[in-house]
């Protein structure tokens, strides 16, 4: 398991665009026949994924976790952005169709993963926060997923949100999980941005072609940069960090947070004219 320990605000201005990439963007999600963990030190996030292609896979504690199992005293999201497979809880297999998103409770032992076919394997995509509840292991399917319509064509920001994990939903300690999907046309993100200095959150960006690239905003609101983001990487961003985005063709990306407060409209609303 990867571990990164991410710059403060201060810090972070003097980034030149490597070093913006390195400590920010995990680019090699999703590798064939492999389960790929990144521990961050904000909110002791662990990002991850899992492609099984020839056979199952599982998810094991690394030594870091200093714990008999992974979810021992974590709460883990899992959302498939590839082909339909299954997920193993326990012995209990949770079938996920690409949108669809699980939750594993704290106290699970064992949790495996498989495709269903090998020239279309799943593409699980791993969040997880720690956990002081226990909440059941429950699977949400995408047609489950409570919706907000949000933004305008004229804008080009018109997008569905899909919300899976919140208080709503499939109930859990302090992980909130879900996707955005623009429609054709529309490229902008979270615009007019936000910070929430009470949780951080991490962007998967998917489903649009290898040629497109996302321009992830980041950083304070007076000190913002941008990383270049390709289909299947995700970004890291700290609780000071404003988190959005434009593309050079509708994309979607999952969402997810974890901090003291799961409240999903609990933010910190900025102009757009407070940029800089």
């Amino acid at each position: 398991m990867e571990v990164r320990y991410l710059p403060d605000p201060v810090a972070f201005k003097g980034l030149d665009t490597d070093q913006l990439r390195q400590n920010f963007l995990i680019e090699d999600l999703f590798i064939p026949d492999q389960v790929r963990l990144v521990y961050c030190d904000c909110d002791r996030a662990i990002v991850g994924s899992a492609v099984p292609v020839k056979g199952e896979l599982s998810l094991e504690a690394a030594s870091e976790l200093r714990s008999d199992f992974f979810c021992q005293r974590r709460e883990l999201g899992v959302f498939n952005v590839g082909g339909d497979g299954q997920v193993t809880v326990d012995g209990k297999a949770y079938r996920l169709a690409r949108l669809d998103c699980l939750y594993v409770g704290r106290g699970s032992r064992k949790v495996g993963f498989r495709s269903d076919r090998q020239s279309e394997p799943a593409r699980f995509y791993l969040l997880s926060f720690p956990a002081h509840t226990d909440h059941p292991t429950t699977l949400i399917g995408r047609s489950q997923a409570q919706l907000v319509k949000l933004g305008s064509n004229a804008q080009a920001n018109n997008r569905t949100i899909y919300k899976y994990i919140h208080q709503a939903g499939a109930r859990s300690c302090q992980l909130v999980m879900g996707y955005t999907e623009l429609e054709t046309g529309n490229v902008w993100n979270t615009m007019p941005p936000h910070t929430h200095a009470r949780r951080m959150e991490v962007y998967l960006y998917f489903g649009f072609s290898q040629q497109d690239r996302v321009f992830h905003l980041i950083g304070p609101p007076d000190q913002t940069r941008h990383i270049v983001v390709a289909e299947g990487q995700a970004v890291l961003s700290p609780s000071w960090s404003i988190h959005s985005g434009v593309g050079t063709a509708a994309y979607s990306f999952c969402w997810g947070m974890g901090g003291e407060n799961q409240a999903f409209d609990d933010m910190d609303g900025l102009r757009i004219s407070d940029l800089r």
